[in-house]
């Protein structure tokens, strides 16, 4: 024995004595009762060991006798049995008469769960196996050279050749430790040489199969493939599930819009692989989505989701205990999403769109829009506000190029011009300035540095009443409505005063809202501009720039709030809000549309304060707009075209733009717009036209095309609804 394990057995012996122990100074501390205090101290763990068997006993007992199917529900939640909730195929959107626009086609897929055990290795070997069932022309995804590598390193034999071939210098750092797994991998990927991944069709599509499983988080379900999967197939598939771990047979789905016109407005549809958008994704996770789920973005696929989403189909997987996928199991069904039928006629919407190009053509051909930068129109059921057209046309003056830009009916603003002279009168009226169809000078407006005169130039003052003001489009009019307002009625030459400047504007603005112009028209479908309305409170804004917003020449306005505004005054007041979407359906498994669900109604957004009177007194002048027989009467092509059958009311406007032309000279282009409504007598429509950056036609041209394209729609719907 050797003197270390003496002197180690020497201690042990000495310990073991417990009688004594030495002390620092070399002294014996006796230990009182050492015989019986070893006994108590077992017979207190032993009575503690009993008192936990007890209650483990009793645990036990609670759990699988007492309540063994409250713990079998709480264990579907992990990972022996995992749900899976996938969304289902998105419902239809149809036009007026039951004409597909955006339509969901089912297809057969191939879905991939990954387990927790689910090696690089495995997956490949999976690929290559289903890659020889399925047909290469499969849409698997698309591969980067990365995705490659990436496949080419997961056979085992590869990842050591090229592991082998490292030298020690590569796979260490500057101190000589070895590098850790993901930095060895970055360089073992970069040996990977052209020719090494130089694969076949048959070994691309497994890569694609590859990559889309990899990229599947544990416990999760993704589609890896989609398209004409046979039967066959389909069954070769489930007899190899043993071979084919996490794999089964699934179903998905296409979107596929009609291009048309429309197509811009119905917005788009996320892929499975984008998921829910980062900007959206709280606001939809809050709403019970997952965040796979496919999702409309933009316009009515987003405005309407919820309808369109469908209800979700969830399945447990079932794991063992090893953390491999065994199968799946539906336990919800899911149900496809709902239908949309939309209010407009997908032929009227063409018949409108045909009407608004000829008319654009021409203006151009006839020399007046060389810098012409579009036209839009508007259509809406003035009764109920459904959208009956949505027309836009963009041009690149520089090109002229003509584009369809039918979101810009709604999304871009422009000058209005005299349309908005109900929308005064209504200010002057509330803010007691003016009195019903009072009679004012038109007359020219002189102010130090400025001069405003009506565009026929009369020579002295003409009294007109306020229909009249409409009738002949009198800017001094309505400049003399705002000094009113402003407390300050008009002296020439007079000095004014800015104290009550933002107070008018306000009360402006708010007659204007009152109609829909510079505020949210309440359109169903998210996308909407405002309208641009310039700020008031600024040094920049002036006492002329009051003046200019009084006759249509500050701020901005899209179509449709033109549109709403000419349907406020058809309707007496009342502001309803448009919408596009007439109602929701049940989708219908045989094709087309199933049975109604929900029909969207008529929403009030505002009432003007207005008497009828005054209201009588916009209405009037408005038809004298069009049906006057004064020499000054702005309108009267509506009422002299060929083929014009039924009244129309209206206010045309004709607003001024300083533009630099590309040889750098300064041009003052013009903005030819119309608010309406038909037939004057029992309104149904409404129309809003703009046509921006003209030069300024001359009356008798025949260049009109803002009166014409009013007068064609109403001859349109005429045509093809009859007006009741």
């Amino acid at each position: 024995m050797s003197e270390s394990r003496k002197s180690r057995n020497n201690q042990t012996t000495e310990k073991d004595k417990g009688l004594h122990r030495t002390t620092g100074s070399g002294s014996k501390k006796i230990l009182k009762n050492p015989v019986h205090s070893i006994p108590a101290r077992i017979n207190i763990l032993f009575f503690v060991i009993f008192a936990l068997f007890v209650v483990l006993i009793g645990r036990l007992y609670y759990m699988q006798i007492l309540h063994p199917s409250y713990y079998a529900q709480k264990n579907a939640g992990t990972a022996s049995n995992v749900k899976i909730i996938t969304g289902a195929p998105r419902g239809n959107i149809y036009d007026a008469t039951g004409k597909p626009l955006a339509v969901t086609t089912p297809e057969e897929a191939v879905d991939f769960t990954r387990g927790q055990n689910a090696t690089a290795p495995e997956m490949r070997a999976v690929a290559d196996k289903l890659s020889t069932v399925l047909s290469i022309t499969i849409d698997a995804g698309t591969l980067t050279k990365r995705d490659k590598i990436d496949y080419y390193l997961a056979d085992q034999k590869n990842l050591d050749k090229i592991a082998n071939s490292l030298t020690k210098a590569e796979t260490t750092d500057k101190d000589g430790n070895e590098l850790d797994a993901s930095a060895t991998y970055a360089i073992e990927v970069k040996k990977v040489t052209d020719n090494d991944i130089a694969f076949n069709d048959q070994q691309l599509f497994a890569a694609k199969l590859f990559k889309e499983m990899n990229s599947t988080s544990v416990f999760n379900t993704t589609t890896i493939a989609t398209g004409n999967i046979t039967a066959e197939q389909q069954a070769t598939i489930a007899e190899q599930e043993g071979s084919l771990p996490g794999i089964s047979v699934a179903t998905s789905w296409t979107r596929t819009d009609s291009q048309n016109s429309l197509t811009n407005i119905l917005g788009n549809v996320t892929s499975q692989k984008q998921g829910i958008p980062a900007d959206m994704l709280d606001t939809y996770l809050k709403k019970g989505y997952q965040r796979n789920d496919r999702v409309g973005v933009g316009f009515i696929e987003q405005g309407y989701d919820q309808y369109l989403q469908g209800t979700h189909q969830i399945s447990k997987v079932e794991i063992d205990k090893s953390g491999n996928v065994t199968g799946t199991k539906v336990t919800q069904k899911g149900k496809q999403g709902d239908d949309l039928k939309l209010t407009i006629n997908l032929a009227f919407q063409e018949g409108v769109d045909n009407i608004v190009k000829s008319q654009l053509d021409n203006l151009i051909a006839t020399g007046h829009g060389d810098y012409n930068t579009g036209a839009y129109a508007v259509v809406l059921d003035s009764k109920t506000g459904a959208v009956l057209a949505l027309s836009g046309f963009s041009r690149d003056p520089k090109t002229g190029e003509i584009s369809s830009d039918t979101n810009g009916t709604f999304q871009s603003a422009f000058t209005p011009g005299s349309v908005v002279k109900m929308g005064t009168l209504t200010a002057g009226w509330d803010a007691g300035a003016i009195s019903g169809n009072q009679v004012q000078d038109d007359q020219a407006i002189v102010l130090p540095g400025t001069k405003y005169t009506s565009w026929w130039g009369s020579p002295s003052p003409l009294p007109i009443t306020a229909v009249q003001a409409l009738e002949y489009s009198s800017n001094t009019y309505m400049i003399q409505v705002a000094l009113k307002m402003l407390g300050e009625p008009y002296i020439p030459n007079m000095t004014l005063s800015t104290t009550n400047r933002v107070k008018v504007y306000d009360e402006l603005r708010k007659a204007y809202a009152s109609y829909g112009l510079g505020t949210s028209t309440g359109f169903d479908i998210p996308g909407e501009s405002t309208g641009i309305v310039n700020p008031t409170n600024y040094s920049g804004t002036t006492i002329a720039n009051l003046l200019l917003e009084s006759f249509g020449q500050y701020d901005n306005y899209t179509p449709l709030q033109l549109a709403v505004y000419g349907a406020t005054i058809a309707n007496n007041g009342k502001r309803i809000s448009p919408h596009i979407v007439q109602g929701i359906y049940d989708s219908n498994s045989t094709g087309g549309i199933g049975q109604l669900v929900k029909t969207i109604q008529p929403k009030t957004m505002d009432t003007v304060n207005i008497t009828p009177a005054n209201l009588n007194v916009l209405q009037q002048g408005m038809y004298e707009v069009v049906h006057g027989t004064d020499a000054y009467t702005t309108g009267g092509k509506m009422g002299q075209a060929a083929n014009t059958q039924i009244s129309i009311s209206a206010k045309t406007g004709t607003s001024e733009n300083e533009v630099r032309l590309p040889n750098g000279t300064i041009a003052d282009l013009t903005a030819n717009n119309v608010v309406a409504y038909a037939p004057s007598e029992n309104p149904q429509i409404a129309i809003g036209v703009v046509i921006p950056n003209n030069t300024e036609p001359n009356v008798d041209s025949g260049t009109d095309a803002n009166q014409l394209i009013t007068t064609s729609i109403v001859n349109l719907y005429q045509q093809m609804y009859k007006f009741k």
